[in-house]
């Protein structure tokens, strides 16, 4: 492992009263064989400045700014300018935990190539965290500890994209951050699933996650629902649609009429069922809601799972259980 280089690929954009914990958590690595490519992203505070005093000072760091704009030409130019065998991200907000290189390339050289090394998440901020990001980070590690984030991709991205390692052949064999389509983190997730790598078990937390009102993922339309359930629906027509089946999708809420507006722009043919009453019978978009019920006449469907409800959930996999119908074969949970 020695001869290892990690190479580290920070996007940065004014997250100069975060930067010194971000650094310094790096610069205290356990492992010592990295280098550091940040990427300075327009910014319009003391971000560039701080990075390149600590650049001066460890040879490590390597700074440079964005060609263009944005998170993912950004993160072309630092891997253009990378040298690792293996390739992690960083954003420049968070903390490393002090063994997370360590950990990360140990379990990756273990395994070998293939493989993607990913690592508990804690999410921490200066107000506390909402019930949503705390429900996100205990179903992420409960997938990360066993290794099975690829069997709910289609819920949310089950890889945190600052917590990752990979062989840069693998990232290679994925495109690596050629594609356009944000959000990036996703997109890159849906390519490793596409690839069919294993993503290895494990059970120690080696990212600390900021949250903050003005973070990225919160404010920019790239993060929109929209953008998701288009990335969703991407992967799913490409990788697991089998056209000779019926489609179905449950729930008539916002993303439901999301979900069944992009299948209607692709000219994708489907059923849509829901339990509200007052929706049953009408029609979104031409297409008629039709009741649960309905699905005793469907023979062989696959569905998309638009239900958000965790008790409707639980009665639905209950539902699909009694059918012998099998999850990321005949359904797919959407949320």
């Amino acid at each position: 492992m020695p001869n290892m280089l990690i190479s580290i690929l920070m996007p940065c954009k004014n997250t100069a009263r975060f930067l010194p914990e971000c650094l310094d958590s790096i610069c205290n690595q356990t492992f010592k064989n990295w280098e550091l490519l940040v990427v300075d992203d327009g910014s319009t505070d003391d971000s560039f400045e701080i990075i390149n005093g600590y650049a001066i000072k460890d040879s490590r760091i390597k700074l440079l700014k964005n060609n263009g704009s944005g998170i993912i030409e950004a993160l072309r130019l630092a891997y253009t300018k990378s040298s690792g065998n293996l390739i992690t991200r960083m954003d420049s907000d968070d903390i490393m935990s002090l063994n997370k290189l360590e950990i990360l390339s140990e379990n990756l050289t273990k395994t070998g190539k293939g493989s993607v090394a990913v690592g508990l998440v804690k999410y921490f901020s200066e107000k506390g965290i909402n019930e949503g990001y705390s429900n996100y980070e205990k179903w992420l590690n409960d997938l990360t500890i066993k290794g099975l984030n690829f069997s709910e991709i289609y819920k949310e991205c089950v890889i945190p994209s600052p917590c990752w390692m990979i062989h840069r052949e693998d990232l290679d064999a994925c495109q690596a951050f050629k594609p356009d389509r944000y959000p990036e983190d996703y997109d890159l997730t849906f390519r490793y699933y596409e690839k069919n790598f294993r993503c290895i078990p494990c059970d120690k937390t080696l990212h600390h996650w900021r949250d903050y009102e003005t973070r990225t993922s919160r404010t920019h339309e790239h993060y929109a629902l929209n953008h998701f359930l288009e990335i969703k629906l991407h992967y799913f027509l490409k990788l697991d649609y089998d056209a000779t089946r019926p489609l179905v999708i449950w729930g008539a809420g916002l993303k439901g009429k999301t979900s069944a507006k992009i299948l209607m722009d692709h000219a994708i043919p489907f059923f849509w069922i829901c339990d509200n009453p007052k929706k049953i019978g009408k029609y979104i978009y031409n297409q008629k809601l039709l009741n649960f019920k309905f699905l005793e006449n469907i023979k062989n469907p696959q569905s998309i799972i638009t239900v958000a409800n965790a008790e409707a959930q639980i009665e639905i996999k209950s539902y699909l259980k009694t059918k012998n119908m099998a999850a990321m074969t005949d359904y797919f949970f959407f949320c």
